[in-house]
């Protein structure tokens, strides 16, 4: 069994990936032998197929080279992996797996679009300072000149520059804070769940789900809790952990919506801490400076 990594990262086009992964189904289950149908899908131009039909050309193992990937496809190259050695049904966890990458990449997608205003609101806000420097420029008055040379415009520019970049350190930290988690929520459930498909005990699909991948405690934690409900209540455990991990997702697309309305309104505070401080000490203080010294001084 090919030890795989955990992805660091998200996929860029998680969308694309479940529609490759959906492909593959229909080529499998249509007959084609896995090498087989990496290469029909190659021959579409899909370029992760291409490198891996590549890597696999050099003498990699396909799970690897699928992990080799990163990101959404070290979720495919677990599923793969694991369904091969159990003998699931390899079309069948395919097309089940294309509907949970969809449906984890529109979660992740909403999540992108409710970030998308405040943190281009944000952006938009942290050249306010520069604006009212431009705009005194615009006036007529000597208000770069005033920076540069005034020991009181050295002050207010060395000060507005310092919080400028304070406000772009708080406010990238706090749109990162709020972006959608990597990986793919509920796929320590739909992993096992794979493995109990292929006639694996529990015990064996969560020993095969710990060795391919590195999901986090809480993934384990609630894959466990499930498993209890469906021991206790006698229940087959597949349905009931796909259907968690469809939870899972929804639940993080829910948080992932409630950190981005939080956001619109946390963005204020760097903005009154940071932002309007720094416009007014290199917007508004050089214009006055500008002005005073402009005036002649009464005889």
């Amino acid at each position: 069994m090919v030890r795989l990594r955990r992805p660091v990262r998200r996929d860029p086009d998680a969308s694309a990936a479940a529609a490759a992964v959906r492909t593959l189904a229909v080529l499998l289950q249509a007959g084609a032998r896995p090498m087989t149908a990496w290469r029909h899908l190659a021959d579409t131009g899909d370029p992760v197929a291409v490198r891996v039909v590549d890597r696999c050309a050099a003498g990699a193992e396909l799970a690897g080279a699928i992990d080799a990937e990163g990101g959404t496809w070290s979720d495919v190259a677990s599923a793969w992996e694991i369904a091969t050695i159990v003998g699931a049904p390899l079309a069948d966890v395919l097309r089940s797996l294309a509907e949970s990458l969809q449906d984890a990449a529109s979660a992740a997608d909403d999540v992108r679009i409710a970030l998308a205003e405040p943190a281009g609101t944000a952006r938009l806000l942290l050249w306010l300072p520069l604006a009212g420097l431009l705009l005194g420029f615009a006036l007529g008055f000597d208000t770069v000149g005033v920076l540069l040379t005034n020991p009181f415009g050295i002050v207010c520019a060395a000060a507005g520059l310092a919080l400028v970049g304070l406000a772009r350190l708080w406010t990238a930290r706090m749109v990162r804070r709020a972006a959608p988690d990597p990986g793919t929520p509920g796929m320590h459930a739909e992993l096992v769940a794979v493995a109990l498909s292929g006639g694996a005990g529990i015990p064996r699909a969560l020993r095969l789900v710990e060795h391919s991948t590195a999901e986090s405690v809480e993934g384990r934690a609630a894959t466990d809790a499930v498993l209890e409900l469906s021991r206790s209540a006698g229940v087959p455990a597949g349905a009931l952990l796909r259907a968690a991990a469809a939870q899972q997702r929804q639940q993080a697309r829910v948080q992932g919506r409630v950190r981005a309305a939080r956001l619109s309104s946390a963005l204020l505070l760097p903005l009154g801490a940071c932002t309007l401080p720094a416009f007014l000490l290199l917007g508004v203080a050089p214009l006055m400076l500008s002005v005073l010294g402009s005036t002649p001084l009464p005889v």
